[in-house]
């Protein structure tokens, strides 16, 4: 019989194996295996893998949707048209905080992350909602106000590449440093170089492709 705590132990299980293999290298089997479940226990708890894969994803997104939200809150009740470094600090600082350096959630949250980012099946990429497109929906229209000079295509570009510097960056912090290289910077500081380095990014004239 399945206890209380079976939903967040499938949870955890499937993070973890997401994170490591990918949605097609992850089987139903093997997520019940590492969660201690009966293999029916993913069908009654969400439905499918597919949808598994979406609850997974919103559980380490919705804190960050969260911070976002109330980040930019916070700009806009300042000033109308926030600057491009002031809204960067805004969209990028939760993923810093959710992934941490030194915690053993904020590795699992970075591989996740950048599972979305990179995994191919479309069920990686699929699992979002009204509530996360609002949230994109609002920093694009704050990111336009501020670049006006940057095309729509352009713009979104930049703020995937964000999403994909910054996990990219708190990656590498939780792996095993590369043999003849300095460490990663950790901390407020790693923090405020990324900023200034995705300010810069966004803040860019957009190239001539003619």
């Amino acid at each position: 019989m399945a206890t209380p705590d079976t939903r967040i132990q499938i949870l955890d299980a499937a993070e973890r194996l997401f994170a490591e293999h990918g949605y097609r290298g992850t089987s139903v089997r093997a997520i019940t295996r590492l969660a201690g479940a009966n293999l029916a226990a993913v069908g009654y708890h969400f439905g499918s893998k597919a949808e598994l894969m979406a609850a997974v994803v919103r559980r380490v997104v919705e804190p960050i949707n969260a911070a976002q939200c109330a980040g930019l809150d916070a700009l806009l009740a300042r000033t109308p048209d926030p600057l491009v470094g002031d809204l960067v600090e805004a969209f990028a600082g939760p993923l810093f905080d959710e992934m941490s350096a030194g915690d053993g959630d904020g590795a699992r949250t970075s591989r996740l992350i950048m599972t979305i980012l990179s995994d191919p099946a479309e069920e990686a990429r699929s699992w979002t909602g009204p509530a996360e497109e609002a949230v994109r929906d609002r920093y694009f229209a704050a990111f336009a106000r501020a670049l006006p000079g940057v095309s729509p295509e352009e713009l979104s570009f930049r703020m995937r590449g964000i999403l994909a510097v910054t996990a990219v960056d708190r990656l590498e912090v939780h792996q095993q440093p590369t043999p003849g290289c300095a460490p990663p910077m950790t901390g407020e500081s790693a923090r405020r170089w990324a900023i200034t380095f995705l300010t810069a990014a966004m803040s860019a004239s957009e190239p001539d492709l003619a």
